[in-house]
């Protein structure tokens, strides 16, 4: 089947495994589909042992609630926070096989316990969440394909050929990766792993790779690559060889912002009696940061070190050029 089919079958799977009944015209509405495809589906079902019924009292379809799962041991909060990542959280960051997920979130759902659930559904309506800026994906199979090939990779320690879109080189580029890691930061997931092409560990954006390939060349290296050790003190992808103590006054109009998240592992802040906050950081490289700190404006002051000075206040300069 095709994967459109199949996420649909498995919805309609799930959706008479609630022990309501819904006749097939219910279902083609909400599923956007003719009635021929519903009955379709459902012969699908019945191919792979789904043992749905037929209702001729409410002329509907409905599959007994304790199917798949028995009743599930779980407590208020362990559902709620279940069910917040797959019903609210799962749009804030990009989720390999999403719908996958969401449909085991809703097995697990049906078969809650009736108070617990009924709690959960009424609770839900009252919580959300709103996604911050996302890489783009051209669609979510697009993600769920290239996480899936890369992640086998990695498990079988076969390399990759990769054509990619490169900001840094500024054209597409071809490398053969040894892949180590998938990592998820700043709203987009990340293959890091040993570049034919940079004789070293880098790391590529999924959502720039324009074609991806397993080839049958094995890599014996990478089993003890630690990304955190990779990382470093980055602030937050690229380390850049150099540690700089950072140090800077936050006034106070955006102080307590400031200083009430942890913006790296280093931090500390000094509460200043103006209000304003200073905070320092020890971070490998500065071109990283720098983003972070323009972002506030007129409302941070670089203390030290004096490179990362100049290098704002240039940067801080073209900005007022270009939009003079």
């Amino acid at each position: 089947m095709k994967r459109s089919r199949i996420s649909r079958v498995m919805q309609i799977l799930t959706t008479l495994q609630v022990g309501k009944s819904y006749a097939v015209s219910d279902l083609s509405k909400m599923f956007g589909t003719s009635r021929r495809t519903i009955f379709r589906d459902l012969k699908e079902l019945q191919a792979i042992g789904v043992p749905y019924r037929y209702d001729a009292r409410t002329g509907g379809y409905m599959i007994e609630p304790d199917f798949f799962l028995p009743p599930i041991d779980l407590s208020l909060q362990e559902a709620m926070s279940l069910l917040l990542l797959a019903h609210k959280a799962r749009d804030q960051i990009q989720l390999p096989f999403k719908n996958s997920a969401l449909l085991a979130a809703l097995k697990i759902e049906n078969n809650l316990p009736a108070k617990i659930r009924k709690y959960c559904n009424k609770a839900l309506k009252n919580i959300s969440t709103r996604a911050g800026a996302q890489a783009p994906v051209t669609h979510s199979a697009g993600l769920d394909k290239t996480f899936a090939q890369l992640q086998q990779a990695i498990v079988k320690k076969r390399k990759v050929d990769l054509r990619y879109h490169s900001f840094f080189e500024k054209t597409i580029i071809d490398v053969e990766l040894c892949p180590y890691h998938l990592l998820y930061n700043n709203r987009a997931w990340y293959v890091l792993g040993r570049s034919s092409l940079h004789k070293s560990v880098r790391t590529f954006k999924l959502n720039r790779i324009r074609e991806l390939t397993t080839t049958e060349k094995c890599f014996v290296d990478g089993e003890n690559f630690d990304v955190y050790d990779y990382l470093g003190r980055a602030w937050s992808m690229i380390p850049e060889g150099r540690i700089y103590n950072i140090k800077l006054r936050f006034l106070p109009k955006v102080a307590n912002n400031v200083a009430e998240v942890q913006w790296h592992s280093t931090q500390k802040v000094v509460r200043n009696s103006d209000g304003s906050a200073t905070v320092e950081f020890r971070v490998d490289g500065i071109g990283e940061i720098t983003w972070w700190i323009l972002g506030y404006g007129d409302q941070v002051k670089v203390l030290a070190p004096e490179a990362l000075r100049k290098k704002v206040l240039e940067v801080a300069k073209n900005m007022v050029k270009l939009n003079e």
